[in-house]
């Protein structure tokens, strides 16, 4: 045999081997790809046969699909929400992108204390839909009804009717089913014992309007979800930051642009679901609408809210603004946390929201703001714009040993806050003008401080002698001021105005957290679908829920109405999606 004979036989086994080296690794590929797992479409009942997959192992990223029927941004509540409710309407291929990595799941909602507001008719309505009652507690449990009425009027008065009576409505009359619905994916729920009971005269007695939150708060909500998404095939691509869309008028598609990890990718869907936060970890947005020292204020939950894909909408997509753009939700927050984003293990422990039992004072020693305007459910998302407003953006709370002992534990126990005690009013004011054992003087004029408590504590009496017949209650609002016949100050405390005189004395310093932006986009009420600012009409195949949905809250807020807003209309906007894939690709 030739010499160039050898060679070519050489050549042709070589060539061979690659081959059967390069078909060997195709299937290999093609095998894991059809692996069903925790990414992957085609795991799970809702997978569309022989459509495009997400593939995920313990050691690699996902594989994002080419094409899908329902796309949503944002991985929180409202997000979630219209993920599993578009699956359950039958869109077979839905997946969540959200910039942040999968340490940082479920937007601002991880941080909530996972309350829900909604419509019901007392213990026998909640009883079916939490699962820590027994018999024994049950006895002493005084649960009041909250009606439509209740609902529609808290939110009238809370936010000086401007909401929008549509999206009212929507929220209140749907409020009951979708928390029975997220009950029906595997969310569990609890009565708020610790949250929104007092005990009074032997009695469990629930206020302001709330009584159910997420078992373990917004840590259990986004597990709960998360696991509901895995058993719908519904799949999530974390560290993916949307960038935008353009329609193809032919096919009616819409492309999305994503950045996955540095590489951009184009995805084709038929319908995308905004539900990417609104823009309260960003601190120049933050001062150009809410006004100025905004930029000063500690961001409470995700620091992936940065209002991006809200100005993508009004600039690219012809989104019409809606709401209270200068408004947001801010709370008494504790001064030590970290300025740029929430604590994932201390989540909403940093909240201090006790002040209804004692008073607030700023670094001037001054009181600003009515303590006990209303029940905490009703003020405390306004008074961290208050704080901001005050010298230094702080201040302080401030108890005797009587009222702080009914503080909650997860808030102000030693571990979670730090605490300044003394056994008088003037050792409490020395701690906090040296700073109180921190090093950072705090309290600039100790006299006023003293006088300001000293006025308030006489007011208080004088008002309990001539009023003897009223109680403190904790649980209503008990008319206990510090307005009398004898003396009235000009900031009043309206309700549960006890003297401070019992020690040890407890002072903890607190700042303005901000929690979501009110400014928003405006919405079809019945569908979440996004609408026009050119002229009103919806904007085909997009919808818009979470704190990117303007038009429900202005100034203030009711406690809880934020989750309950997100997964009503992320429910509508997921059906509607569903929906209308349904008769337009057909």
């Amino acid at each position: 045999m030739s010499e160039a004979s050898d060679v070519l036989i050489f050549l042709g086994v070589l060539a061979l081997y690659y081959v059967i080296f390069f078909y060997q690794n195709t299937v290999s590929r093609l095998i894991s790809s059809l692996r069903p797992g925790v990414g992957g479409f085609g795991s799970g009942s809702g997978a569309a046969a022989g459509g495009a997959r997400i593939t995920t192992a313990a050691t690699t990223k996902p594989v994002l699909p080419s094409e899908v029927d329902v796309l949503i941004v944002g991985s929180g509540n409202a997000g979630l929400s219209a993920a599993l409710a578009a699956a359950q309407a039958g869109a077979r291929r839905v997946l969540v992108v959200d910039k942040c990595p999968e340490s940082w799941a479920g937007g601002n909602s991880y941080f909530t204390a996972g309350a829900y507001r909604f419509v019901h008719g007392g213990l026998d309505d909640v009883r079916p839909l939490v699962g820590n009652l027994d018999g024994v507690i049950e006895e002493k449990i005084d649960l009041p009804a909250y009606t439509h009425e209740d609902f529609e009027e808290d939110l009238r008065r809370v936010c000086g009717g401007r909401s929008d009576p549509r999206l009212v409505k929507a929220l209140v009359d749907e409020s009951a089913a979708a928390v029975r619905w997220l009950a029906r994916l595997g969310v569990r729920f609890h009565l708020s014992f610790n949250r929104q009971a007092y005990v009074v005269h032997g009695k469990i007695k629930f206020w302001g309007g709330l009584c159910v939150r997420a078992a373990e708060g917004g840590k259990s909500l986004v597990c709960d979800l998360q696991e509901a998404a895995r058993r719908h095939a519904v799949h999530v691509a974390y560290s993916t930051a949307f960038l935008g869309l353009e329609r193809d008028w032919t096919t009616g598609e819409l492309h999305v642009s994503v950045d996955a990890d540095g590489v951009r990718r184009t995805i084709a869907a038929k319908a995308v679901v905004l539900a990417a936060g609104g823009f309260e970890a960003n601190p120049r947005l933050r001062s150009q609408y809410l006004g100025p020292g905004w930029d000063m204020a500690l961001v409470r939950g995700t620091p992936y809210n940065t209002g991006e894909v809200l100005e993508m909408a009004m600039r690219c997509l012809d989104a019409a603004p809606a709401g209270n753009w200068s408004g947001c939700h801010s709370v008494a927050w504790d001064a030590r946390a970290d300025p740029l984003a929430g604590d994932r293990d201390a989540s909403n422990e940093l909240t201090k929201s006790g002040y209804p039992l004692g008073l607030m004072l700023n670094l001037d020693g001054v009181r600003f703001v009515d303590e006990g305007a209303d029940l905490r459910n009703y003020t405390y998302a306004r008074f961290g714009r208050a704080i901001l407003a005050q010298p230094g953006h702080a201040a302080f709370q401030v108890w005797d040993a009587q009222m702080s002992a009914w503080l909650r534990n997860e808030e102000y126990r030693p571990e979670r806050v730090h605490r300044v005690e003394a056994d008088t009013l003037e050792e409490l004011g020395d701690k906090l003008c040296a700073g109180g054992g921190t090093g950072v003087a705090t309290l600039r004029d100790k006299n006023a401080f003293l006088r300001t408590i000293r006025e308030y504590n006489q007011a208080a009496h004088l008002h309990r002698g001539e009023n003897p017949a009223l109680k403190w209650d904790p649980s209503i609002k008990d008319g206990l001021s510090t307005q009398s016949k004898a003396m009235q100050l000009d900031l009043p405390k309206s309700n549960w105005a006890m003297p401070l005189e019992k020690p040890p004395f407890l002072a903890v310093r607190v700042t303005c957290g901000i929690t979501f932006t009110f400014g928003g986009l405006k919405v079809d009420p019945a569908t979440a679908q996004l609408l026009r600012q050119s002229n009103g009409h919806p904007n085909r195949g997009i919808y818009c829920v979470g704190e990117m949905m303007g038009g429900l809250f202005y100034q203030n807020y009711p406690g809880g109405s934020g989750l309950t807003a997100g997964t009503v209309f992320g429910r509508r906007a997921g059906q509607a999606a569903a929906a209308a894939i349904k008769a337009d690709f057909k």
